[in-house]
């Protein structure tokens, strides 16, 4: 069975404030258009854990069309989001209650789930970032907004 690679990252400016999201899937082992996807979006009057949530929320949800037994491994930067996951009384489920239930409703959705902490210096980190900052910039000037990142651009990440 094929495994996937998902990578996502978030960030708000300030917190609370206006925030954007990123997320690509790569099917592992697998080259060109058909074996990569992503989306990147944003929110205003948002905080960085309700982004770090959706961004994980969006992910997972883009593995939606492969059987649930498919492995997945997930990358993140945030370093408090697999704690906070696991955590009901925790400062994301507190102050983001609804983000959080949907998180751990897609993380539940999945029966081989990988977290692993993605180091700060890795390639795709800056690709990723690139589009949750574009996703910030849209929703300043036109609200709540995601869209799929294009072919073109998913063909150089570098991950």
């Amino acid at each position: 069975m094929a495994a996937v690679t998902l990578w996502i990252a978030s960030l708000c400016r300030p917190d609370p404030g206006y925030g954007g999201w990123a997320y690509v899937r790569r099917m592992d082992g697998e080259t060109g258009a058909t074996a990569i996807k992503g989306a990147a979006g944003g929110e205003r009057r948002t905080s960085a854990a309700r982004m770090s949530l959706t961004a994980l929320t969006e992910a997972l949800d883009g593995v939606a069309d492969l059987p649930a037994e498919t492995p997945v491994t997930l990358r993140f930067l945030d370093p408090d989001l697999a704690g906070q996951l696991v955590a009901s009384d925790g400062a994301y489920a507190t102050a983001e209650p609804e983000a959080w239930a949907a998180a751990r409703a897609a993380l539940a959705a999945r029966a081989v789930l990988e977290l692993v902490p993605a180091s700060p210096s890795a390639a795709a980190n800056g690709f990723l970032a690139a589009w949750a900052e574009f996703g910030l910039d849209t929703a300043k000037s036109r609200g709540s907004f995601k869209a799929a990142i294009p072919k073109p651009n998913l063909l150089k990440f570098p991950g």
